[in-house]
């Protein structure tokens, strides 16, 4: 059977999926979107109740913390592919669990995401009570019964100790930074949950760990002119402010 690739076929290295550019703005970005959701929310207890009340009292303060954090989410896979592909040159085993986990963990993230978003709307329309009560009363079913979301619910943990194990076998962190890495594995997974000890370790050692290799991705290759970037710019402004505007008026 004929190869795909010819063995003697130079690949350019900067054919990779997502590339230098999304995968290293990832891993800047994403830990930081995730901070700044966490530190909005701060002063709010942990569960559930207090974050429906939360959205009754600061409900444009909970709206951006809540959506900080989800807009860390969707931006961190990227980030998450670009670091798989620096552990799986030399540890493709660790690579490839530990990026299907983490991203498996994504994916719940973002489903309990949604969860909070009704929730928010609950409060805002149905007043707070009546919020409370449904959430109350629905709140296990999040994680109880056969469920695709319950079932992959552990991987957003575990992926991230995969992550950090082979970020440190492979080297492309050194032990520091893949014990910070590591602690995103500590962070809580589930409906309204709040800022707590744990949610703060872990997003603080994210950052600790991605930022710095985020901007050495960035920075290891040539660097476009202000021309380029500048047309780079009004073309991602412009399609953001469709897609903005479709998605609000859809």
């Amino acid at each position: 059977m004929k190869s795909i690739v010819s063995p003697n076929e130079k690949i350019n290295a900067e054919s990779w999926f997502p590339g230098r550019w999304i995968g290293g703005l990832s891993l800047v970005l994403g830990p930081i979107l995730l901070l700044a959701g966490e530190l909005l929310r701060v002063k709010y207890h942990f569960y559930y109740p207090d974050q429906l009340a939360a959205f009754k009292e600061q409900p444009t303060l909970m709206a951006a913390s809540y959506g900080l954090f989800a807009a860390g989410i969707i931006v961190m896979w990227p980030g998450i592919l670009a670091l798989v592909r620096l552990i799986g040159a030399k540890k493709p085993g660790w690579a490839l669990w530990g990026g299907i986990l983490a991203i498996m963990g994504l994916f719940a993230r973002m489903y309990h995401a949604g969860v909070d978003n009704l929730a928010y709307w609950l409060v805002q329309f149905q007043g707070l009570e009546l919020a409370t009560t449904f959430i109350s009363e629905s709140y296990a079913y999040n994680y109880q019964g056969f469920y695709v979301i319950a079932t992959i619910l552990f991987s957003g943990m575990i992926g991230w100790f995969v992550l950090a194990i082979g970020a440190f076998r492979s080297r492309t962190l050194n032990l520091p930074y893949s014990i910070a890495l590591g602690l995103m594995g500590i962070h809580s997974l589930g409906v309204l949950k709040g800022t707590s000890w744990d949610t703060l370790v872990a997003v603080i050692g994210l950052c600790v760990a991605l930022t710095p290799l985020g901007i050495k991705i960035l920075q290891d290759g040539p660097t476009p002119s202000l021309s380029v970037a500048m047309k780079w710019f009004i073309v991602i402004v412009i399609i953001g402010g469709i897609f903005f505007f479709v998605g609000q008026n859809a």
